[in-house]
């Protein structure tokens, strides 16, 4: 199966040209040197958290990504937001859709797993709800950890793809905007060499790199 990132139909008054001019209004669209939580460097940083506090602004780009899973034809169970990105936008989402919305976070061992008594059974459809997919390393980590406890992963929803058809994901992905962005390896980084100072804007802990 190949995915298919799905970008359309949107609600006119909601088209990616509108959602790209909402994340840089929320200063959610970040320009300079940055170090993404796979260990690659970028050019771009999308700052969802700084678009995901405003609720005017979370709830119809829910609404949006709702409409693409209904017009799909999926009807899924359960949404499942990954921590910390896809908590609000998964929230959000599992309320459009009228399901429970629950959350996986990461163990003291680093590995992510269902916590504070969230569980799914065998059988139950789950789309995941992201804020932003950039490699799709993580989605798939939550996905094997559903599926492993039997579950159907029928999709993952984010706000943004940043993954320019490359995430791996073997399950469709719906999105809002497509971002293209420079992605480097550390040590063939031209921002590093030209003495750029690099920041790690995200959720998790930094490591060495």
């Amino acid at each position: 199966m190949t995915p298919t990132t799905l970008t359309a139909p949107l609600p006119i008054a909601l088209d990616a040209e509108r959602v790209e001019q909402q994340l840089q209004q929320a200063d959610a669209l970040l320009r300079g040197h940055f170090r993404l939580s796979s260990g690659l460097h970028s050019d771009t940083y999308v700052q969802c958290a700084r678009f995901l506090c405003r609720p005017e602004l979370a709830a119809p780009a829910a609404t949006a990504l709702a409409s693409q899973i209904k017009a799909a034809g999926l009807q899924p169970d359960v949404v499942v937001g990954p921590a910390m990105g896809g908590v609000v936008i998964g929230y959000e989402l599992a309320r459009q859709l009228g399901v429970p919305g629950i959350f996986t976070e990461r163990d003291a061992d680093g590995q992510m797993t269902l916590r504070r008594g969230f569980v799914v059974t065998p059988g139950e459809k789950i789309i995941i709800a992201e804020d932003v997919v950039t490699t799709g390393k993580s989605t798939l980590e939550v996905a094997n950890v559903l599926r492993a406890m039997g579950a159907e992963v029928l999709a993952v929803a984010s706000l943004i793809d940043r993954t320019g058809g490359n995430g791996g994901l073997d399950f469709p992905h719906f999105a809002l905007l497509s971002v293209q962005a420079a992605t480097f390896a550390p040590e063939n980084c031209p921002l590093c060499a030209a003495g750029v100072p690099v920041v790690k804007p995200g959720s998790r802990p930094e490591k060495a790199f």
